[in-house]
């Protein structure tokens, strides 16, 4: 395979830059450079630029209402949005209901669901884990019974992320309670049905964007069903793989590493740069390796799901070693910070006033600790490190 960057890829890499320079609004830009979760008005607000732009939809194919862009052009928007803190899109709804809906879902559904998440007016929620039933998602105790031209819904979710601004939650449910994944179905379910509850869960970062959801008698149209009855666990498989190569987050690593250069290259008031001590300069040399292992391994996951290969378990490898690369770099980040690294400055949500509440710091301290914590998570969320590491080997041993 060849990953080489042509002059039409740095054309369209220039292209992008221009683009985020005159339309990307510089507040925020600043809130989202330093990595906390952005605002639903935010992503909105610049779903809707994209929209305007014709750069709605990078992953999707023009057929869809996308750009239609080529793996390695997505990888480059992807990238450059990401340095210039324009704030992510609602990963959920184009990068993993969106794709199912399009691919399994009905032509009314497509029509109603497609064009709204192009225009940034639709929002969802993951409703997947249970109490029980965390990475082995099979154990769900959800259920959906069918009364007349409805399912009602009864159980309960948990680290349903994000759902507190949703407008629609994806779930799964089982329609059948004597089979395991043949029993699961998908459901969409309005946020604001009668019958769900959220309950937030305020995580050690001091943000809000994890959440249990109660779904007591909630009754949703029969065709609120996603695709079949009963195939939820196929069309869960293909969402997951789509989110654990998402959770590679090789932009993010890469603008998290220069962060961290950045502010390693400063004076730090002695004459004195991190980036000349030895030990500082070896570990980030080693993260440099790692991202670019990290960035090579991302891209031939692009190119092997545009060409229809499927050798190797690439969500998961992906899933794995960007998660894990992650964590690496925000030990170091911290680390460097030194006294600065001690505290949370918590997000203010918007609230630029309350940023005068916290202790005088660097720019570029704020943000870091408080997206630290957040990310121990990484090797959990979209399915635990040890699970994927199970598939992996099951792979290479033709299991």
């Amino acid at each position: 395979m060849d990953f080489t960057f042509d002059s039409a890829d740095e054309a369209f890499r220039s292209q992008i830059r221009a683009f985020l320079n005159a339309h990307l609004p510089a507040d925020l830009a600043h809130r989202n450079r330093r990595g906390y979760h952005p605002l639903r008005e935010d992503t909105r607000r610049w779903t809707g630029i994209l929209h305007a732009n014709g750069y709605a939809g990078a992953n999707w194919p023009a057929h869809w209402g996308g750009t239609g862009w080529s793996p390695l052009h997505q990888f480059i928007f992807d990238e450059q949005c990401l340095l210039a803190g324009a704030p992510a899109v609602d990963t959920a709804g184009f990068k993993m209901i969106g794709p199912v809906i399009m691919n399994f879902g009905s032509d009314a559904m497509k029509a109603e669901y497609g064009p709204r998440i192009l225009r940034g007016e639709v929002f969802w929620g993951q409703g997947f884990s249970e109490p029980n039933a965390g990475s082995d998602l099979a154990s769900l105790t959800t259920r959906a019974d069918v009364d007349g031209d409805y399912y009602v819904i009864n159980g309960r979710k948990i680290w349903t992320s994000f759902v507190e601004s949703a407008d629609m939650i994806f779930v799964l449910v089982k329609t059948d309670l004597q089979a395991r994944q043949r029993g699961i179905s998908m459901i969409l379910v309005p946020r604001e049905a009668p019958g769900v509850t959220i309950r937030p869960i305020h995580d050690i970062g001091e943000s809000h964007s994890l959440n249990e959801v109660f779904f007591d008698d909630v009754r949703v149209p029969l065709s609120n069903l996603v695709g079949e009855e009963g195939k939820g666990w196929t069309y869960a498989k293909f969402l997951l793989e789509n989110e654990r190569a998402t959770s590679a987050e090789w932009p993010r690593n890469n603008a998290n590493l220069q962060r961290l250069r950045g502010y390693m290259n400063q004076d730090r008031g002695d004459g004195r740069r991190l980036i000349d001590r030895p030990g500082y300069a070896r570990r980030l040399a080693s993260l440099d390796v790692d991202l670019a292992a990290l960035k090579w391994l991302t891209l031939r996951a692009l190119h092997e799901k545009t060409g229809g290969q499927n050798h190797l378990p690439m969500g998961s490898l992906l899933k794995v070693r960007g998660s894990e690369l992650l964590q690496k770099i925000g030990d170091l980040q911290v680390e460097a910070l030194g006294a600065h690294g001690l505290y949370v400055y918590p997000d203010t949500l918007g609230d630029d006033t309350a940023e005068h509440a916290w202790p005088p710091a660097p720019e570029y301290a704020p943000g870091i600790m408080a997206d630290y914590l957040y990310r121990r998570a990484t090797t959990i969320y979209g399915g635990a490190n040890e699970v994927q590491r199970t598939i992996i080997a099951r792979s290479f041993l033709e299991l």
